[in-house]
């Protein structure tokens, strides 16, 4: 019999235009115009531009970016010299550090968390407690297991090394003659005692020279972003039906693909270009060996609100009408207890271990937690069984796998000096 290949083709692109289903190419499977739709919806290329930060007027100088891109790698920004934003946020490390525990001057309780694209996060830790990257960035500096020097100390710091370069930025420096060497609100008895002998005037000079460290840390911090993975470039190919997406994705891959937005249910809470809701959830993770009980978002909502730095202070620049998310902000509800922030999937194969406190050494070992939903220790486990065979739970991670892109920051300059004579 003769058959008419010509027929056939047309006939299989009518039917695929009539009921909604295209081939993807990649082992004959299938997407349907609405899953196409999903995934692309995942692409990275969906992601908003950089979005303003109200709080921060220096968040978009190139100067403050070239002086917070330097406070970020000072080890003079810590009680023993040794210390720096990036001893944990490592740039070849996915600006993470990879061990379970962060390690500043002490030992701390919760795993450090990448800080690429967090420009895009209402709130900031694993509990939420801050709402800007500057704010963030503070929080370390002074406390005593991590950077554990004080806010005098940094000034002094930026006097001694940076004047001119933050004077350019912020205006003159206030006169730290006779501030001490070391005062703060911190723990460190002394340091508070010679904090609490400075007068108004002195307490918050230093402060707005604290403050202007964070702004312009989070200047930097913000144009550190994801670069593109194999799974965007696949994208691409469906969504411009170029037949690229045979070489961006193995089989097994792309059955994985399926499962996470499909069985596995993934997207409920790592959706958008980012694979994150940036909001906080109790999956019954289990609590960190050895560690006191953490309250997670419970106590990082009322934090945030209590908060020297947040949105609303005196020392923010935005206005009250530009702080919607702590309007509205929920405090008490029990669903808070033991719920933590959602961290984006984009380039989670090279960030291991896992979860707050690292209790879970490998992506496996995450998959597995999911598949049984274990009781949560304390509060209630959003997360159900996702009974997934062994061979979808490969499928599963080896589609997270193709998440790893990279990501990319502002090059290194030697001062706002060398930014000027470079313009």
């Amino acid at each position: 019999m003769k058959i008419h290949w010509t027929r056939v083709v047309v006939s299989i692109s009518l039917f695929s235009l009539l009921t909604g289903v295209y081939a993807d190419t990649v082992g004959g499977d299938r997407w349907s115009a609405a899953e196409i739709e999903q995934i692309s919806s995942l692409s990275l290329r969906g992601l908003d531009a950089l979005p303003p930060d109200p709080t921060n007027r220096v968040a978009d100088d190139p100067r403050a970016v070239i002086l917070g891109q330097r406070l970020f790698f000072d080890v003079r920004l810590s009680s023993n010299g040794r210390v720096s934003c990036a001893t944990c946020h490592l740039p070849d490390r996915e600006f993470q550090d990879g061990t379970p525990l962060a390690s500043g001057v002490g030992a701390t309780n919760r795993r450090t968390m990448p800080i690429a694209a967090t420009a895009h996060s209402p709130f900031l830790f694993w509990d939420g407690r801050k709402d800007s990257q500057w704010s963030q960035a503070l929080g370390p500096l002074e406390s005593p297991v991590e950077h554990g020097g004080t806010r005098a100390q940094y000034a002094h710091v930026i006097a001694a090394n940076y004047r001119a370069d933050y004077e350019r930025i912020f205006g003159i420096l206030p006169n730290l003659e006779n501030i001490p060497l070391s005062a703060g609100p911190v723990p460190d008895a002394a340091a508070a005692k010679s904090w609490e002998g400075l007068s108004d005037a002195q307490r918050n000079a230093v402060t707005g020279v604290y403050v202007n460290i964070g702004k312009a840390i989070a200047a930097y911090e913000r144009r550190i972003q994801y670069r593109a993975s194999r799974f965007d470039r696949y994208v691409d190919g469906l969504r411009q039906a170029t037949g690229t997406e045979q070489s961006a994705l193995r089989p097994d891959e792309v059955a994985g693909l399926r499962l996470f937005i499909g069985k596995a249910n993934c997207t409920q809470c790592h959706n958008g270009p980012l694979l994150t809701n940036n909001e906080f959830h109790n999956t019954g993770v289990p609590a960190g060996r050895g560690l006191s009980a953490d309250e997670g978002r419970l106590a990082g909502a009322n934090s945030v609100l209590r908060d020297e730095f947040n949105c609303r202070s005196r020392w923010s620049d935005a206005n009250r009408a530009q702080c919607a998310e702590l309007e509205y902000l929920v405090t008490d509800a029990h669903t808070l207890q033991r719920a933590f922030k959602v961290p984006s999937l984009r380039n989670v194969a090279e960030r291991a271990p896992y979860m707050h406190a690292g209790q879970l050494a490998t992506l496996r070992q995450v998959l597995d937690h999911y598949n049984r939903a274990p009781e949560a220790p304390a509060g209630h486990s959003e997360v159900k069984p996702l009974r997934l065979s062994a061979l979808e739970l490969r499928q599963l991670e080896a589609f997270l796998r193709t998440l790893s892109g990279g990501t990319t920051a502002p090059p290194m300059l030697p001062s706002v000096t060398a930014l000027n004579q470079n313009r």
